[in-house]
C-alpha cells in the first residue's frame, strides 16, 4: 500500500495520508469493512450481476436461472460481467438464498411465468423435521468450486463477498413459498409455538453458518447477511425474531472474515444490529445514512445508501444523489458506497456508470 511522501501531522502523531488510487479494490474494501483510512470509499452494488446487464441477458436466453446458479463456470461468469464493465472494488457470489433451502432438503424452482415454486412447503413439525442439517455443505458444493474460479479470476485486486439469507428470511420464505402480498405464516408461528419456531430457527442458523463457512474456506473474503424481511417485525420481535440468530452466526465464523448485515427496513433496532457483531451494517435507502453511522459505534462500518430507483432516471440525478451521500459521510471511516437495495431490472448502464465515476472521483 503506497502513502504519500509527507504526512501531516497532528500533535506529536504522523498521521499516513493516502494516495489517491493507492490501493486495490480489494484493499480498500477491506480495509473500510475495518474502519481503517482509505483513500475513497470503496463501492459495490446488491445485484450488481444480473437482470440489468445485457451479457446476462444474453446469458439467460441459453440457459435457466438454477443452471446458471448450479453451474460453477457459469455462476463465474455472471459475477464477473459487472466487474469487467464497471470495475466494482467487490464482486458478489452469483447465487440465491434459497441454495440454504435447497441445500437443507427443500428444493426450489423459478416457474417460466415468474415467481418461485417451492418442492413443498414448511406446515407442519413433520415438515421441519425433513430439513437435513448435515447434507448442507455437501448439496451446495457446486458454490464451493465456483469460488475458487472466481477468486483466481480477480487476481487479488477486487474482493470476493459470499452471501446467505438470514435465518428469518429464509423461514419466510420456506414457510411461505416465494413472495407473497404479506408474510405471516412465520410470525404466527413465533407466537402460537415458540419452541417450534426456535427449533426452526436453530436448524437454519446451523445451516447459514456451515454455507458461509463454506464460502469463506473457498475464497470468500467476506460475507454478507440478506435480513430483507428484517421489516417485517415490529421493533419488540426484531431481537428475538432475527438478530439474535445472526449474532450466533457472526459468533460461529468467529472473525475468519468481516460480516456484513443488511437487515431492510429495521430503522428502530439499531443497537440490536450493531450487539450482532457484524463488522459492518447495510441501510436501506428509507434512513439517513450520516445519522445511522453517528448511533452506532465507531468500529461498525455502514454500507449504503442510494436510492435504486435513481439508476431509472439520469446520470445527472445519480451523480448529485451519490455527491450528496459521499459528503455527508466525509471523515466518517469505514462507509463502503451501495445502493439501499439492489440494483433494479430497469436500471440504466448509463447511471450505474455515473454512480461509480463520482464515487472513483470523490476527494
Amino acid at each position: 500500500m503506497r502513502r504519500s511522501a509527507h504526512s501531516p501531522k497532528t500533535g506529536n502523531a504522523a498521521k499516513p495520508v493516502l494516495v489517491p488510487g493507492a490501493l486495490t479494490g480489494r484493499q480498500r474494501f477491506l480495509d473500510a469493512c475495518r474502519c481503517r483510512p482509505v483513500d475513497r470509499p470503496p463501492v459495490w452494488l446488491m445485484r450488481q450481476a444480473g437482470r440489468a446487464l445485457p451479457e446476462y441477458r444474453a446469458l439467460k436466453e441459453k440457459h435457466s436461472f438454477l443452471e446458471l446458479v448450479q453451474t460453477p463456470d457459469l455462476a463465474t461468469e455472471v459475477t464477473l460481467q459487472p466487474i469487467r464493465r464497471f470495475g466494482f472494488d467487490a464482486a458478489i457470489l452469483f447465487c440465491d438464498i434459497l441454495a440454504v433451502a435447497e441445500g437443507l432438503g427443500q428444493r426450489y424452482e423459478y416457474r417460466e411465468q415468474g415467481g418461485i415454486e417451492m418442492e413443498f412447503l414448511l406446515k407442519s413439525a413433520r415438515d421441519i423435521d425433513r430439513l437435513q442439517v448435515g447434507a448442507v455443505t455437501e448439496r451446495l458444493q457446486y458454490v464451493a468450486r465456483a469460488l475458487p474460479q472466481i477468486r483466481s479470476a480477480l487476481n487479488g485486486r477486487t474482493a470476493l463477498i459470499g452471501f446467505a439469507g438470514s435465518p428469518w428470511t429464509l423461514a419466510n420464505f420456506m414457510m411461505e413459498g416465494g413472495g407473497v402480498k404479506e408474510y405471516t405464516r412465520a410470525k404466527a408461528l413465533l407466537y402460537a409455538d415458540p419452541p417450534l419456531f426456535a427449533r426452526l430457527l436453530e436448524k437454519l442458523t446451523e445451516a447459514v453458518s456451515a454455507f458461509l463457512q463454506v464460502q469463506i474456506e473457498a475464497g470468500a473474503d467476506a460475507v454478507q447477511i440478506f435480513d430483507s424481511l428484517g421489516g417485517v417485525l415490529s421493533e419488540g420481535e426484531f431481537a428475538a425474531a432475527s438478530a439474535r440468530w445472526m449474532r450466533r452466526i457472526v459468533a460461529a465464523l468467529k472473525g475468519r472474515a468481516p460480516v456484513i448485515v443488511f437487515s431492510k427496513g429495521t430503522h428502530g433496532n439499531w443497537d440490536e444490529l450493531a450487539a450482532t457483531g457484524a463488522r459492518v451494517l447495510g441501510v436501506d435507502w428509507s434512513a439517513r445514512l450520516v445519522e445511522v453511522a453517528a448511533r452506532l459505534p465507531g468500529r461498525v462500518a455502514v454500507q449504503g445508501n442510494l436510492d435504486p430507483f435513481l439508476l431509472t432516471t439520469t446520470p445527472a440525478i445519480v451523480a448529485g444523489e451519490t455527491r450528496r451521500i459521499l459528503r455527508s459521510m466525509r471523515g466518517r471511516a469505514g462507509h463502503i458506497f451501495n445502493l439501499g437495495h439492489g440494483v433494479p431490472p430497469t436500471a440504466k448502464l448509463e447511471n450505474i456508470e455515473s454512480l461509480v465515476k463520482t464515487v472513483r472521483g470523490f476527494k
